[in-house]
C-alpha cells in the first residue's frame, strides 16, 4: 500500500507556537497487515518544542487503493516529564508499560474480592435473619450449606468449560450469575425458606466456576517463576473480600436493615463485568494490544496448544499426586469453610461480642490471611528461583498450611480471654494461607493444560467438605460444643499433612 498523506486540523494549547494546519504521513506498514484487515487503528503523536499532540487515526477497508483516513480524539498538548520513556520515537505513558499479565491478575483478584464479599455477608446477616424468622441452629446450618449445593455442581463443569472455551467467558458468566443471586436473596427469604435455599444454591453455581476459570487464565498468562505470587495475590482477594464484607455488613445492617447488604454487594458485580469485558483475554495469544516483549516473556517457557477437546480422565485419576491433591483439598476446606461461615456466631455466642463487634473482630484473621498468602507466595517463588525443587517447596508451604492451624485451634480450649481467642484464630488462619503456595499452586504444576479441570476436580472434594462440614457443625453444636467442632478440623489437618508429604509432587505429570 502506498502511504497517503492526510490533513488533520487541531487547536493547539495557547502556549504552543504551532498554529498552522499540519500535514502528517502515517508510517509505512507491511502490505500483509492491510490485506487481511477490515479496519486498522493507530495513534499519531506530534512532538514539537517539548509538547506532545496525540491523534487517533483509523482507516476503513484499507487495501491497495488510497483510502480516506479519519482522525478522532485530538488530545490536549502535554508537557514532557523528566524520565518519560520513548518507544520508537513515541512517548509511552507508564500505564501502557504496566505488564498486561498483572492486569489480568488484578482483575482476577477483584473478582475473588467480590466473591467472598457476596459469600460472607450471609454469615453476618444470618444473625438478624434467624431472629426475624425464628430459625434454630440446624436450620441456620442448612441455609449456610445450601450455597455449597450449587457450588458443588459447577466445579468440574466449570473446569471443562474454561479449558474448552476460555476462562474469560466463564469467569465473566460466574460473576454476573452470583451477583444476580445475591441481589435476589432478600426477596427469596421473604417468600420462604425453600426459595432462600434455591437462591443460595444458585449463587453457589456462579461462584463454583470462578476458581477453575481463574486457574485456566493464569496458567496461560503467568510464567512459572511468578506463579506462587500471582495465585497468592488472587486468593488474597478472597481474604480481603471477607474483610470487606465482615467490616461493612454490620454498618449496613444497622443503618439500612439486613437486605441492604445483599443489594449493595450484589450490584458491584456489574461494574467489574464491564471492566472485564474491555480488558481481559483468555490467552496472551488473543490480546492484540499485548506488547511483543511481554508476549515473548510469557511464551518463552510454553508452547501454544490447541484448545482442549477431550479430558484424559483415566490418566489423571491414575496418578497418586492427583489423589493427594483431592484428599488434601478436602482436609483443608473442612476447617476453612467452618471458619468462614460460623466464626461470627462463635464470637457472638461464645465470646459474647455483639453483632458489630463480631463482624469487626472477624476481620482480623482474614486480614492476617491476606498478608500471609502474599508473604508465602514471595517465599515460595524465591525458593524456586534459588534452585529448590518445586516439589519440596510445595510440601514445605502446605505443611505450614496444615500444621499451623492444627496447633492454634487446639489452643482455643485453653485460653480464658476473648483477646487470646481472637489471637489464636488469627494465627490459625494466617498459617492456613500458606496453602496458596502449596496445594492451590499445584494444579498448574501437575497439568498446566488441564489445570482448570484438575482444580475443578480437587475443589469438588473441597466443596463436599464445605457441605458436610458446615451442616455438621450445626448438628454438633446442638449435641456438643465448639471444642468438638475444632477437634474434627484438627484431625483432618493432621491427616492432610501425612497424605501430602507422602504422595504430592511438583513435577508435571501430564502435558
Amino acid at each position: 500500500m502506498n502511504a497517503r498523506a492526510f490533513l488533520c486540523s487541531y487547536t493547539p494549547h495557547p502556549d504552543s507556537l504551532l498554529k498552522q494546519r499540519t500535514s502528517l504521513s502515517p508510517p509505512p506498514t507491511p502490505r500483509k497487515s492491510f490485506a487481511s484487515a477490515a479496519r486498522f487503528h493507530s495513534q499519531v503523536r506530534l512532538i514539537s518544542r517539548g509538547r506532545r499532540y496525540t491523534f487517533r487515526v483509523s482507516a476503513r477497508n484499507p487495501g491497495l487503493k488510497s483510502e480516506q483516513y479519519e482522525i478522532s480524539d485530538v488530545r490536549e498538548p502535554a508537557k514532557f516529564k523528566t524520565g518519560e520513556v520513548e518507544d520508537g520515537g513515541v512517548v509511552v505513558p507508564w500505564w501502557e508499560k504496566f505488564p498486561k499479565r498483572w492486569v489480568i491478575v488484578v482483575l482476577c483478584f477483584s473478582a475473588f474480592l467480590l466473591c467472598n464479599m457476596d459469600r460472607v455477608n450471609m454469615s453476618i446477616a444470618i444473625l438478624p435473619m434467624s431472629a426475624e424468622y425464628n430459625w434454630n441452629p440446624t436450620t441456620v446450618g442448612l441455609i449456610q450449606s445450601s450455597f455449597f449445593w450449587g457450588y458443588l455442581l459447577t466445579q468440574i463443569a466449570g473446569g471443562i468449560w474454561a479449558d474448552t472455551v476460555g476462562g474469560k467467558l466463564v469467569l465473566g458468566f460466574g460473576v454476573i450469575w452470583w451477583s444476580i443471586a445475591t441481589v435476589l436473596t432478600p426477596v427469596a427469604a421473604k417468600l420462604g425458606l425453600p426459595y432462600l435455599l434455591v437462591v443460595r444454591a444458585f449463587m453457589g453455581i456462579g461462584e463454583g466456576v470462578a476458581m477453575p476459570a481463574m486457574n485456566n487464565i493464569l496458567s496461560k498468562w503467568v510464567p512459572v517463576s511468578e506463579r506462587s505470587r500471582s495465585l497468592a495475590l488472587v486468593y488474597s482477594g478472597m481474604y480481603l473480600g471477607s474483610v470487606t464484607g465482615l467490616a461493612f455488613s454490620p454498618f449496613l445492617i444497622h443503618q439500612f436493615g439486613w437486605p441492604s447488604v445483599f443489594y449493595s454487594f450484589g450490584s458491584l458485580g456489574t461494574v467489574w463485568f464491564a471492566t472485564w469485558l474491555n480488558k481481559a483475554y483468555s490467552s496472551p495469544l488473543d490480546d492484540p494490544q499485548l506488547r511483543p516483549e511481554e508476549k515473548r516473556l510469557i511464551l518463552s517457557n510454553s508452547v501454544p496448544r490447541e484448545p482442549v477437546t477431550t479430558i484424559p480422565w483415566g490418566l489423571l485419576l491414575s496418578q497418586p499426586p492427583v489423589w493427594a491433591l483431592i484428599v488434601c483439598h478436602f482436609c483443608h476446606n473442612w476447617g476453612t469453610f467452618i471458619l468462614l461461615t460460623w466464626m461470627p456466631t462463635y464470637y457472638n455466642q461464645v465470646l459474647k461480642f455483639n453483632l458489630t463487634e463480631s463482624g469487626l473482630i472477624c476481620v482480623l484473621p482474614w486480614l492476617t490471611m491476606a498478608f500471609s498468602a502474599n508473604l508465602g507466595g514471595w517465599i515460595a517463588d524465591t525458593l524456586v528461583s534459588n534452585g529448590l525443587s518445586v516439589t519440596t517447596v510445595r510440601k514445605i508451604m502446605q505443611s505450614i498450611g496444615f500444621l499451623g492451624p492444627a496447633f492454634f485451634l487446639t489452643q482455643l480450649s485453653h485460653v480464658d480471654s476473648p483477646a487470646m481467642a481472637v489471637l489464636c484464630m488469627a494465627c490459625s488462619q494466617g498459617t492456613d494461607a500458606f496453602s496458596q503456595s502449596g496445594l492451590y499452586s499445584n494444579h498448574q504444576d501437575l497439568a498446566p493444560r488441564y489445570s482448570g479441570v484438575l482444580l475443578g476436580l480437587s475443589n469438588t472434594a473441597g466443596v463436599l467438605a464445605g457441605v458436610f462440614g458446615t451442616a455438621a457443625t450445626g448438628y454438633i453444636l446442638q449435641h456438643g460444643s465448639w471444642d468438638d467442632v475444632f477437634k474434627v478440623s484438627v484431625g483432618l489437618y493432621l491427616t492432610g499433612t501425612v497424605v501430602w508429604n507422602l504422595f504430592s509432587s511438583g513435577e508435571k505429570i501430564l502435558d
